[in-house]
């Protein structure tokens, strides 16, 4: 059975490399498929230092970095590989990678990270974010965003069958596609953390400095509180974020997995402020052992157990956060670190490894009989 894997870029190592990581690690002799692979060499092991046949797009004027300017041409680059040689072809999508050709006699399994989210439900954040929420250049970009829409609706039926990363997800693809989605949580590298049992004083975030994770809040929230956070992250924010830290808050950029690893088995609790389709480093945290604060909203609510991993707050407000970071101080002693890393063990990648492949088994059964009748 030839198998192709298809994902959108290679230039980091990061949650839905992850998940191309495990498929290549199930069919290790799948041939590998990416609109663009600028990856440095120290990163290329969890391809399996495969040879990764790309798209124009890899030849096009500034795409290493700038690959990103390049969407409206992603549809079309997408469609142009030539994958009439395979069996099964699995993508890995957030943006187009579900939107490759496909022919009657194949199987197109699709693994969807999310839907395209600045495409869909949020590009109002995503232009006021980047500043293009009014104007000429507006215009442009929502006429792009409205055609791309169009073709990702599309291009939803290319797919045989869809697999989402969390129900919240699953809710979304069908609120966009109106297909249904099987739900197989992505891999999480819980043997990175051991949990400690004592933890120390401080709380923690570790994430990108992008509007929609909201890091300024969980900053200005603990400089109203004057409790210990340490920050690790940097992005677009960073000057925003850094405005608003007291001296309780020490920021300090990016760091190594190391020192990433080190924060997380100390703190006396990981905080989490962004809606997000899965949420990685919540699981990580109680992989750790530490309690998780979280907003109430997304894939952290099938991740942590309320009152027994983590506290949530409903709002996504500076006052919502205070509330739950102190409902979280009168009851901090209660929290079980061996309970948490049996929660986040659940998300390993030997489960995942197992649920997928026992999915794409089944599909394929079904496809090979099917055809036979």
């Amino acid at each position: 059975m030839r198998t192709a894997v298809i994902h959108e870029w290679l230039v980091t190592y990061a949650g839905s490399e992850r998940v191309v990581e495990q498929m290549l690690s199930l069919y290790p002799e799948a041939d590998l498929f990416s609109l663009v692979e600028f990856l440095p060499d120290e990163l290329k092991y969890f391809i399996q230092h495969k040879s990764v046949q790309t798209s124009f797009i890899q030849k096009l004027p500034f795409a290493n970095p700038k690959f990103r300017q390049y969407l409206p041409l992603m549809p079309l680059a997408i469609e142009q590989f030539d994958l009439s040689a395979y069996d099964l072809v699995l993508s890995s999508n957030h943006a187009v990678a579900k939107g490759i050709l496909t022919h009657p006699d194949q199987l197109h399994i699709c693994y969807v990270h999310t839907p395209i989210r600045y495409a869909w439900d949020l590009q109002q954040e995503y232009l006021k974010g980047a500043q293009l929420n009014r104007g000429i250049r507006s215009f442009f970009v929502q006429l792009v965003l409205h055609y791309l829409r169009l073709w990702d609706v599309t291009s939803a039926n290319r797919v045989d069958h869809f697999v989402a990363n969390s129900h919240f997800v699953a809710r979304r693809i069908w609120k966009t596609y109106r297909r249904p989605a099987q739900v197989i949580y992505p891999p999480v590298a819980v043997d990175r953390f051991q949990p400690k049992t004592q933890r120390e004083e401080f709380y923690f975030i570790l994430s990108r400095f992008v509007p929609y994770k909201r890091v300024d809040l969980v900053v200005e929230a603990f400089t109203r509180l004057g409790l210990p956070l340490v920050v690790i992250g940097d992005g677009a924010n960073w000057k925003q974020v850094k405005a608003l830290a007291g001296a309780n808050v020490q920021l300090l950029g990016h760091q190594p997995d190391a020192i990433v690893v080190d924060y997380m088995q100390r703190c006396k609790a990981f905080v989490f402020a962004a809606a997000e389709d899965f949420g990685i480093a919540p699981v990580e945290a109680q992989a750790a052992g530490a309690p998780v604060i979280a907003y109430a909203k997304g894939g952290v609510t099938e991740t942590v157990i309320p009152e027994k991993t983590g506290v949530f707050f409903l709002e996504q407000t500076v006052e919502s956060l205070v509330e739950a970071v102190l409902r979280f101080e009168s009851m901090a002693d209660t929290f079980d670190a061996e309970a948490m890393r049996q929660n986040a063990e659940r998300f390993s990648p030997e489960n995942f490894r197992r649920q997928f492949s026992e999915f794409i088994d089944q599909k394929m059964s079904d496809f090979i009989r099917e055809k036979a009748t």
